[in-house]
């Protein structure tokens, strides 16, 4: 396929063998095209800015600039139409690194995806951040729910990851979460089942809405939850639309943290 035509690829990570990895498995497919290969968080963003890639594969621990600071870099040129086509992060983490996820996110990452990734999920996985939707790896949104609640993204106090893990520039992105700084929300669930929900954001919602934003924080797909709802698929992109404008989110990670956030599940 022509490269003109065909979905650009960044890989960055501090490894050589990591990036050869991902180059030959995406390489391989007609529809992708590895352009460049960065070796830590600056070499990514200079590669952002000079090459205009559609996806890059960012690894968070790496020499000089960390991949969450180079994430916060590539998604504020898209933001400032630095660039000239939209360039969208993955990060790439393992299970001990779940503290940098949501910092990540914040940074404006697109999704996250484990190193120990099956070829064809890290290829879906780009074709489908590539098409302006986002990845949440299966396998460890489990841990990363269980680290939200431990340290206070439903009771909001989020606490800033970045700062405790000594990630310098991290979590200053824009896609903070909306409950950030307001107890009430907290409060208004930390003891009732039932609880009366004051977030305004959340109270736009429809019931069918927040049935649908719920069954998108399970990590369920578009066709899944049309199956589940037994409504048809192209309704259930109506509602994600709605929702992700009514919530202010950027896509479906930020919908998944504001519905933690939120106590929806």
């Amino acid at each position: 396929m022509n490269e003109s035509n065909s979905i650009r690829v960044v890989i960055a990570d501090d490894q050589e063998l990591v990036r050869a990895g991902f180059a030959m498995v995406i390489g391989s497919q007609p529809d992708m095209d590895v352009v460049g290969q960065a070796g830590d968080g600056g070499e990514a963003v200079t590669l952002a800015e000079a090459l205009h890639p559609d996806v890059v594969l960012m690894d968070v621990r790496m020499p000089g600039m960390d991949g969450i600071e180079a994430t916060r870099r590539i998604t504020a040129l898209t933001s400032d139409d630095a660039l000239p086509r939209s360039t969208r992060v993955i990060i790439l983490t393992t299970f001990d690194l779940d503290e940098y996820v949501m910092a990540a996110i914040n940074a404006g990452a697109s999704g996250f995806l484990l190193k120990d990734t099956e070829p064809e999920t890290l290829l879906n996985s780009i074709r489908t951040v590539f098409n302006g939707n986002a990845i949440i790896a299966p396998s460890a949104t489990k841990r990363l729910i269980e680290k939200m609640m431990q340290d206070g993204y439903a009771t909001g106090n989020a606490p800033d990851h970045a700062a405790n893990a000594g990630i310098p520039g991290a979590g200053t992105g824009t896609g903070s979460s909306p409950t950030a700084g307001n107890p009430s929300v907290g409060a208004a669930v930390a003891n009732d089942p039932h609880p009366v929900y004051t977030d305004p954001e959340l109270e736009l919602l429809t019931d069918r809405e927040r049935e649908v934003l719920v069954e998108i924080a399970h990590g369920l797909s578009n066709q899944e939850i049309a199956d589940k709802l037994f409504i048809s698929l192209p309704t259930v992109k109506t509602h994600v639309a709605h929702i992700l404008a009514k919530i202010n989110a950027r896509d479906r990670v930020q919908a998944v943290v504001f519905a933690y956030d939120n106590r929806l599940v």
